[in-house]
């Protein structure tokens, strides 16, 4: 028995130095800002209650540049790159397909709003393909284009198709202010598809 306390006393020994090294190599490392997407105030106040109706906001399609917690800078017409020091607190597309369906719910306007796997009867699918969601320091704005399909869940067809583009201007410099432009052109592109959508319905 004593020769195995000893040997436990021996490991703990050389084992705590190495933790503490790794804890100070965590705490000097540099960590990223993080930022989140909002949700402008709904802008449907009028037209005709669509309680009957359930709407699925399908998950967003994206390329590879796009599909991640990276925030997309665009330095040429085909040259991209990634803003330092930054992320968006989870993969775009999931942030935009969870800010849509807050937008839409929002609104009152709708029986039932929700993602895919909750169980709803669904009588529409919102479809997206997200195209832009970058920073063009070029022209020192933020663009976004969205592709949107409105799908008829019950026969598969498409009722209406529409593409969204908005851009916002960077005013000042610093990332926050990229993503500050980023979430302007978003919930304008936002505001837009939720109209666009009740119309449609």
């Amino acid at each position: 028995m004593r020769l195995s306390m000893n040997g436990q006393m021996r490991r703990a020994f050389v084992l705590a130095p190495l933790l503490a090294a790794m804890m100070a190599g965590c705490a000097g490392a540099p960590k990223n800002d993080t930022f989140d997407l909002s949700v402008s105030p709904a802008a449907v106040t009028q037209g005709p209650s669509l309680k009957s109706r359930q709407l699925l906001i399908a998950d967003p399609t994206a390329l590879k540049a796009l599909d991640s917690e990276n925030i997309v800078v665009r330095l040429s017409g085909s040259e991209v790159q990634y803003l330092g020091n930054s992320q968006w607190s989870d993969r775009l597309p999931r942030m935009v397909q969870s800010k849509l369906v807050e937008a839409f719910e929002d609104t009152g306007k709708l029986g039932g709003v929700g993602r895919p796997g909750q169980g709803l009867a669904i009588d529409y699918q919102v479809v997206s393909d997200i195209r832009a969601f970058e920073i063009d320091t070029a022209r020192n704005v933020a663009n976004i284009e969205i592709s949107v399909k409105l799908l008829n869940d019950r026969n598969g067809t498409v009722r209406a198709q529409e593409v969204f583009r908005s851009s916002a201007r960077v005013s000042g410099s610093g990332n926050a202010n990229f993503v500050k432009a980023l979430d302007q052109a978003f919930a304008a592109a936002t505001r837009e598809i939720v109209a666009w959508t009740l119309k449609s319905l």
